[in-house]
């Protein structure tokens, strides 16, 4: 039995340890983990790679190509040796050995303008991942918000029916004392069925609000999910004291989606460019060098006299005779056939484009309204981050002015509580009065709360187009 209790004793320090070891997670971890985690970052990291790859490549453009081959042949039958340039009958063997380089001297300077577009891209991608990771951070930062704020809602709500729970016991104890009505009791009674309710609602979407954080940052096992709580302080109202023009020309220099829409257009300019260059004349160099065995190949080593043969006669009738020979041959060596056979070529290559059934004025054409399209994107991106910026502007000036007035109206509603609820404890108010006015103080703390997170994330918000990092405290 001893054992038992231990053993059980064990368990229990061991899962308390384990609780106690569930991490809680800050605003900045959160933030960290999606960005080192999120599959969209992860995509379009990917893109920026290809998009590198893609600027090396159009760099190697520039140099040189240098290609080499090499083969073997046997040929059965009939045929002109390439390097006897005589006919074989017999199985000969050929080999053939084969390079060349060629390289662009100018062609309409499309192959510069092709890299710097490359090198353009190649940083607009970046850009574009940079405002992939702004908006990730955003959407962390606004749902760990919703969390905090969801958690001072279910307080507020646990502590008016912690409120209405000691009335209740105490107009219970009036009603059987018989100093009050039924109908006293059964409203106190039915306010706290009422506030059971939300605080219900209030745990529900506090839980909604923590599963949508974990979802965000695409964690596998969401059970014990908390983050940490801080003392949220009200931030300055220094970014109001700005014009949304300031804000406005500060973020038009760092946010990442207006360099990328810059850089678009650039992009744009230089494919026009090299469309143009269509129009150029292209100048190429070329050499090739090649050589080749063929066993065909013979080499004379020696010759003697076998006879002699009538070729003719004197004027006097005399008989001429000339000598005939026999010839000895053997097949020329792999290396003096190799070098024997060596063939070199250099030349230089000039097209010009005459006609091309259009295809130059489309491709124009087509660059032309591209071009276009950029610059519309861009003032269209301008456009957005003003009406961004204009509207958290406007929102955060709202909510300070809500907090403001809501901060004048909970203090008021407070203390007129106070004097409600000493009025309902001595039986000098009906249960009804004494419900209302506790329905309107929830009411102006809830409406205070939420102009508060409203305006710590719209303060955030625009500190955040000025370069500011995410910071709650």
């Amino acid at each position: 039995m001893k054992r038992v209790i231990f053993l059980f004793l064990v368990i229990i320090v061991f899962c308390q340890g384990t609780v106690s070891a569930q991490k809680v997670w800050t605003l900045d971890e959160c933030i960290t983990y999606a960005l080192n985690n999120n599959i969209q970052i992860k995509q379009q990291q990917l893109s920026t790679v290809l998009s590198k790859l893609q600027y090396h490549q159009s760099i190697a453009a520039l140099f040189p190509s240098v290609n080499g081959s090499a083969s073997l042949v046997y040929n059965n039958g009939q045929t002109v040796d390439m390097y006897t340039n005589q006919f074989a009958s017999k199985t000969v063997q050929s080999d053939n050995f084969y390079l060349s380089a060629n390289v662009t001297l100018f062609n309409g300077l499309q192959l510069l303008n092709g890299l710097k577009q490359k090198q353009i891209e190649f940083l607009a991608s970046k850009y574009d991942l940079d405002k992939i990771k702004n908006d990730i951070s955003l959407t962390i930062a606004t749902a760990y918000l919703q969390v905090l704020y969801n958690i001072e809602l279910l307080e507020i709500a646990k502590n008016q029916l912690e409120i209405t729970h000691q009335q209740v016991a105490r107009t219970q104890k009036l009603f059987d004392a018989k100093t009050i009505a039924k109908g006293n009791l059964l409203t106190i009674q039915a306010q706290e069925a009422s506030d059971e309710l939300q605080k219900v609602n209030a745990q529900n979407q506090l839980d909604m609000a923590y599963l949508t954080l974990a979802q965000l940052l695409d964690l596998q096992n969401t059970t014990g999910f908390d983050i940490v709580k801080p003392a949220l302080i009200l931030p300055d109202a220094s970014s109001l004291m700005q014009q949304v023009d300031e804000i406005y020309a500060k973020a038009l220099g760092i946010q990442p989606e207006i360099k990328s829409a810059q850089l678009k257009v650039q992009i744009a300019k230089k494919g026009l460019a090299i469309s143009r260059g269509m129009f150029s004349p292209s100048l190429t160099l070329n050499s090739s060098y090649g050589s080749g065995y063929s066993g065909a190949s013979q080499s004379l080593q020696g010759y003697t006299i076998s006879g002699q043969q009538l070729i003719g006669y004197t004027a006097s009738g005399e008989n001429v005779y000339s000598p005939t020979f026999d010839y000895n041959y053997t097949k020329t060596k792999f290396w003096d056939q190799l070098d024997k056979n060596q063939n070199k070529s250099i030349g230089l290559y000039l097209n010009v484009p005459i006609f091309n059934k259009w295809q130059t004025q489309t491709a124009i054409g087509s660059s032309k309204v591209q071009l276009n399209s950029a610059q519309l994107s861009l003032q269209n991106t301008q456009n957005l981050l003003f009406k961004t910026i204009q509207q958290a502007y406007a929102d955060a000036k709202a909510a300070l002015n809500r907090y403001n007035a809501g901060t004048k109206s909970v203090d008021a509603l407070t203390e007129s509580f106070g004097y409600t609820e000493q009025k309902f404890n001595v039986g000098m108010l009906n249960s009804i009065d004494y419900n209302d006015a506790k329905n309107k103080l929830v009411k102006a703390q809830s409406e205070l709360l939420q102009a508060k997170y409203e305006y710590v994330f719209r303060i955030k918000v625009l500190d955040f187009y000025q370069g500011k990092p995410l910071k709650l405290n």
